[in-house]
């Protein structure tokens, strides 16, 4: 997070954000866009302990603020330009945005995405009339492509940040904020960034009308050309940028963005994959609404701020900058999620291959809830355990984790390990050629507290555990699989004992993925 220090403005840059505040005022976007609601949070608000609000802009008909800047830009153009067309490179929300706006005016539109763009947002452009060309695979080789369009077709390019009338447009946003607010306290807004666009317009906006107002600029760690920019005070380019928050993946910000935001702008704050993924489920579990990544931005700068700073009492505004989120992206959100509030902490775990072991773990873990939990047999030695456990604070989980030591484990947190979170956890496990007479179950636990330590009481000593994975979904009951190891002599008594348990479960010996990727080599 960089603050800079308190600004003293040339009269130059006095008469830029002056001239833009102007353009905002005047920016034509209602033809095609709508005034977004800013709605209070009140969940977000009791458990932050200050009035967070949140500006909807997911609610327009594409979804996102794009359309704004789009529209404004567009209808400037001459009625010859318009006739020709206009021209842009995306494969997100801008495209929408220009499409909406050109079958508003009558214009024929361009938009030039790389084939890899996912088939839901080429049939959007589409469906709004736009003419998808799809060249390159990605966006740079897309951008390329439409600048020759442009200069064989005679097209115009409407830019996605980098234009004045883009940036008047998306600065009706910053207007629209202030006036829902009226004369009531606003101490800070937080706006996602990508190249600019949306916070030049915004911050010009509220600093030219009430200049006590903080502006926020908010980028994932991995995608923050912005923060970078106005650390150096130059405009830098990124070597790469991360893909996950894709609405803001901008190796540079915009030239005139960054005019206008190394004056306006108070604090440039970076977040993370995780509190990404915690502001979407916090947004979710306010109104039932689901924000992309690049969308819940200022939602995690609140929690950030707040978490930083304290204070309670405060008016903070998140805007919510869009909605356009790929399904299949998901299960990675909710997985993310709690780490992302450090609710679920990953623990690596040694601990002795013998019965028993297991047990004596749980016990020593205590009633935490577990959210996962991968066993495998290693040697004849030793077992390790990757474990998902939810504690109510920093202090519960280093107290347990203190605590598990004492009892002779060796543990590792690996809930800031990026390689873990995204790859390992899904991989624990594999062949354990010592692992004799093995026999593989599925089971139904019902989710409550102490299900998985009655499964180990009740099996006592009496059979070794060779693999166990569990994984917490979110439904009533949670879904098992263990190994155990069973002479063929007590196969019978062991099925007996798994009966009487009461849990159901399913014998998965003979599954054929069981034999391809866990069980021991024949």
């Amino acid at each position: 997070m960089k603050t800079p220090a308190a600004k003293s403005r040339s009269s130059a840059a006095d008469r830029l954000i002056a001239r833009t505040a102007a353009a905002i005022d005047a920016a034509q976007v209602y033809d095609v866009a709508t005034v977004s609601a800013l709605e209070f949070a009140p969940k977000l608000s009791a458990r932050l302990g200050n009035r967070v609000l949140l500006k909807r802009e997911d609610q327009q008909s594409v979804y996102s603020f794009k359309l704004r800047g789009a529209y404004n830009k567009m209808l400037k153009l001459s009625p010859q330009a318009r006739a020709r067309g206009v021209i842009c490179a995306s494969a997100g929300n801008h495209a929408q945005g220009v499409a909406l706006a050109a079958r508003q005016l009558g214009c024929p539109a361009w938009i030039v995405m790389p084939r890899t763009t996912p088939q839901i947002k080429v049939d959007a452009v589409r469906l709004l009339g736009g003419r998808a060309v799809l060249h390159g695979d990605a966006y740079d080789d897309a951008a390329a492509h439409a600048i020759e369009l442009a200069a064989q077709k005679g097209l115009t390019m409407v830019p996605p940040y980098d234009d004045a009338d883009v940036i008047a447009g998306q600065g009706t946003v910053g207007k629209e904020i202030l006036e829902q607010i009226g004369e009531g306290p606003l101490d800070a807004v937080f706006v996602c960034t990508g190249g600019g666009g949306l916070l030049a317009g915004v911050a010009a906006y509220i600093k030219q009308h009430r200049p006590g107002v903080k502006i926020i600029s908010v980028e994932p760690e991995d995608s923050d050309c912005m923060a970078q920019a106005l650390e150096a005070g130059r405009r830098v380019k990124l070597d790469r940028v991360g893909l996950f928050a894709d609405g803001v993946a901008v190796r540079q910000a915009g030239a005139l963005p960054f005019k206008i935001a190394r004056e306006t702008v108070d604090v440039a704050m970076r977040v993370s994959i995780d509190e990404i993924c915690a502001a979407i489920r916090d947004v979710f579990q306010e109104n039932r609404s689901m924000p992309e990544p690049a969308g819940a931005l200022g939602v995690a700068g609140v929690k950030r701020w707040i978490a930083e700073h304290g204070g309670s009492g405060k008016t903070y505004v998140a805007i919510v900058s869009g909605a356009n989120l790929n399904f299949d992206r998901l299960r990675h959100i909710a997985e993310r999620a709690e780490l992302g509030d450090g609710h679920e902490t990953l623990l690596a775990v040694t601990i002795a291959e013998k019965p028993g072991a297991f047990r004596s773990f749980l016990k020593a873990l205590g009633r935490h809830p577990i959210t996962e939990f991968n066993y495998r047999y290693a040697t004849p030695a030793e077992a390790h355990v990757f474990a998902g456990v939810k504690f109510a604070d920093q202090a519960e989980r280093d107290a347990t984790i203190a605590e598990l030591r004492r009892a002779g484990l060796e543990v590792r947190d690996l809930s800031g390990n990026e390689m873990a979170k995204v790859h390992v956890r899904y991989m624990v496990g594999g062949r354990a050629p010592g692992a004799s007479n093995e026999r593989l179950f599925r089971f139904e636990f019902p989710e409550r507290p102490g299900a998985c330590l009655a499964f180990l009481s009740a099996i006592g000593g009496r059979w070794n555990i060779s693999l166990f994975h569990y994984r917490n979904h979110g439904a009533a009951y949670g879904r098992v699989l263990c190994g155990l190891q069973v002479p063929r002599q007590e196969l019978s008594e062991c099925r007996a004992t798994l009966d009487a348990l009461g849990y159901s479960y399913w014998d998965e010996t003979s599954n054929p993925a069981y034999a391809l990727f866990l069980g021991a080599q024949t």
